[in-house]
């Protein structure tokens, strides 16, 4: 499916990113669902997992739900990188492609934090959710800005990116840049790493199900006739859309491959401080069969927040229990946002 154009713009202008780069004019792509209330108490913030755009969150949006329009104003973010925000493949030389500065989960949020205040003058949010690198940005936000958050809920991911998850980014890092077509970033747009791109669709497909999900055919149930069908059909036909761009993609797992709150200024690499600096109920939502973001990692860092809570969402639909693909899977997180929600904060 192609990106949607239903997005706005906010001039982020100067950006200082924790490398020590600036991304000059940058813009941050978002849409918004409901209307803000009149002292702006009423916002709702829900950042954008890897490579997807705002749309792919709107599974979790509407009436009756617990990110309802008619109550909330939810921001949807689309996180640098993406293609939509300021990315490799938007950005002019020099700073275009492979030479595009690193940018972490810190970076991130300031962009968000910057369209919040400057926009529309929000001094507080009810809720921060985000599944995969949308729960790395809620956690970010979390410890960022203690003073505005109250509530979060991170969905199928962590709070500091695991060695065993690194193994899975790093393996996709090199089946995609070996592609003799990437040549270093600088491939053209008429001849993109294709092959490296199948290839690293097919390492995704044994990471983001489960065992017990191929075991019970469960692909099936998506219009798929078998194995293959399923890889080529779903796997191979994400990540080869056009709009999926390679240079994005090395950018987005970067900041993925160093996700950890202890990097947040004024934390030194302290990931239990910074965890311990949370101040709202933080309810982490893992799924049993993730195996890039297992429930024990969210265990671990659970022990750390005063008010934290960790939820395990039983299914065997692994990672993607929490991206809005399996109707009991997201019925469990509706359920757990909207007791959040009722919570006094």
């Amino acid at each position: 499916m192609p990106a949607p154009m239903d997005h706005e713009l906010f001039d982020l202008g100067d950006l200082p990113l924790q490398s020590g780069a600036t991304l000059r004019g940058a813009q941050l792509a978002y849409k918004t669902y409901g209307t803000l209330n009149a002292d702006r108490s009423n916002v709702i913030v829900h950042p954008t997992w890897f490579s997807a755009w705002h749309d792919a969150n709107e599974w979790s949006i509407g009436p009756g739900l617990a990110c309802d329009p008619e109550r909330y104003f939810i921001v949807v973010p689309n996180q640098l990188n993406n293609g939509l925000s300021t990315s490799p493949s938007t950005t002019p030389p020099p700073f275009d492609g492979p030479h595009f500065p690193p940018v972490t989960f810190a970076d991130q949020i300031e962009a968000q934090h910057r369209l919040l205040t400057q926009q529309w003058g929000i001094e507080s949010i009810e809720l921060v959710l985000g599944s995969s690198m949308g729960a790395g940005q809620t956690y970010q936000w979390a410890v960022s800005h203690p003073e505005m958050v109250k509530r979060a809920a991170p969905i199928v991911g962590s709070s500091r990116t695991s060695e065993h998850n690194q193994v899975f980014l790093k393996s996709l890092r090199a089946t995609l840049t070996l592609d003799p077509a990437f040549r270093g970033g600088e491939y053209s747009p008429d001849a993109r790493p294709t092959a490296g791109m199948r290839a690293f669709a097919r390492i995704y497909a044994g990471w983001g199900l489960s065992q017990a999900f191929y075991w019970e055919r469960e692909y099936r149930t998506m219009g798929y006739s078998s194995l293959e069908d399923f890889l080529v059909g779903f796997w191979e036909g994400f990540w080869l859309d056009e709009d999926r761009d390679p240079n994005n993609l090395l950018a987005m797992l970067w900041t993925w491959e160093h996700g950890d709150v202890g990097r947040t200024p004024g934390f030194d690499g302290d990931t239990e401080a910074a965890l311990r600096s949370i101040r709202c109920p933080l309810v982490a939502m893992p799924a049993r069969t993730d195996l890039y973001f297992p429930p024990e990692d969210e265990q671990w860092a659970s022990q750390f927040i005063e008010q934290g809570e960790v939820r395990v969402i039983d299914t065997i639909w692994g990672h993607f229990a929490g991206l809005g693909m399996n109707a009991a899977d997201n019925a469990f997180v509706d359920r757990t946002l909207k007791e959040l929600l009722d919570r006094p904060a």
